[in-house]
């Protein structure tokens, strides 16, 4: 008996399974293995570089990164010079309240009085009225410098 229909007779098929299969060869390499330069070896890797300047694409902290991270420090701006105000913007204030929050929850050392608290994100608020909470927050500008803030600078 069928779920599908009053009849129980065997169902037939006109497919075969090898019908559609063609039998092509094994696809060619794209590259010519023999013609290749500089088989050093394929872990060994060598940035292209340009007299002194070093070009690397994709993510700066992958791979080789010596030029690439030192480049990356000197776009800091002194703390003696910077121009952003020192207060804490409500997008910066729920993106550290959120992560040491996290951090809290996750047994992270609480650096205030409990007092019976037991609420992460109202922990991290009494971290942040304290000024206890120990992240930096990181402003870049425009031109790619960037400014790093203390929770203890800002108000």
């Amino acid at each position: 008996m069928s779920d599908y229909g009053e009849h129980d007779a065997e169902e037939t098929y006109d497919y075969e399974p090898g019908d559609d299969v063609l039998e092509d060869p094994e696809p060619e390499d794209f590259a010519d293995q023999e013609g290749l330069e500089g088989d050093e070896g394929a872990d060994s890797y060598q940035p292209a570089v340009n007299g002194e300047n070093v070009v690397v694409s994709g993510d700066p902290n992958a791979g080789y990164s010596g030029k690439v991270m030192e480049q990356t420090r000197e776009k800091k701006v002194p703390n003696d010079q910077r121009t952003t105000t020192p207060y804490l913007t409500k997008y910066e204030r729920a993106r550290v309240l959120g992560t040491r929050a996290l951090q809290i929850s996750m047994n992270a050392p609480v650096l205030v009085d409990l007092e019976g608290e037991t609420d992460p994100l109202q922990i991290a608020m009494k971290e942040l009225n304290q000024k206890k909470i120990p992240l930096i927050v990181r402003r870049y500008l425009p031109d790619g410098w960037y400014e790093d803030w203390t929770c203890e600078e800002l108000l």
